[in-house]
């Protein structure tokens, strides 16, 4: 009997908006960017923290899969896309990869 393993990569990605004066302007550069995210990549993306910073974000970023390089590898992509959608500097970038 063969054990499936379950591969799971969470990122915290903190993005910076220092041209953003108001909590609505943040929301819309974060929602424009987890739209073209989501509909690039298969993953989960959510603001994690930071909800009341005019100019400053934190995206969680999960991938799950079964093959450890293939779910780094996916992460580190999206973060290479938002970076080139150039709507907001990325800033501090933690990465976390657990078998289940």
């Amino acid at each position: 009997m063969e054990i499936a393993i379950m591969v799971v990569g969470v990122m915290r990605l903190t993005l910076f908006l220092p041209e953003n004066h108001s909590l609505k302007g943040k929301r819309q550069v974060l929602r424009a960017i987890k739209a073209r995210v989501r509909n690039k990549f298969n993953v989960s993306i959510a603001e994690s923290d930071g909800h009341d910073m005019w100019q400053r974000a934190e995206l969680g970023i999960c991938q799950v899969g079964n093959d450890r390089a293939f779910v780094d590898q996916a992460l580190r992509e999206v973060v290479n896309f938002i970076d080139s959608l150039a709507m907001a500097p990325l800033g501090e970038e933690w990465l976390e990869i657990t078998n289940y």
